[in-house]
């Protein structure tokens, strides 16, 4: 049985004018910020890490950092990106 059928959750409290009357709203709800706030956050540290190879000066140690930062964050980036699709294929099947 779903939980929202007997009942609907209204946002208006916050200012939004989403009525949440299932359970895939809401998840959907949830996690779709969740990702974009991981993606921009991956962005920073790509921008961050970009900078600090930029000025690392040849200092070997410096270049590594940045370019395991670079990639740590591309590696999160597509993670997000699939964790994006499979949910909203999940959410879409069900």
């Amino acid at each position: 049985m779903n939980a929202f059928n007997q009942f609907a959750i209204t946002l208006k409290e916050i200012g939004a004018s989403t009525v949440i009357t299932s359970d895939s709203q809401l998840i959907e709800g949830i996690l779709t910020p969740v990702y974009m706030w991981a993606g921009i956050i991956c962005v920073i540290i790509i921008i961050v890490a970009g900078f600090l190879y930029a000025t690392s000066s040849g200092n070997a140690a410096n270049v590594k950092k940045a370019k395991d930062a670079i990639l740590g964050a591309i590696v999160g980036l597509v993670v997000i990106m699939l964790a994006f699709v499979i949910t909203q294929f999940i959410i879409g099947r069900f």
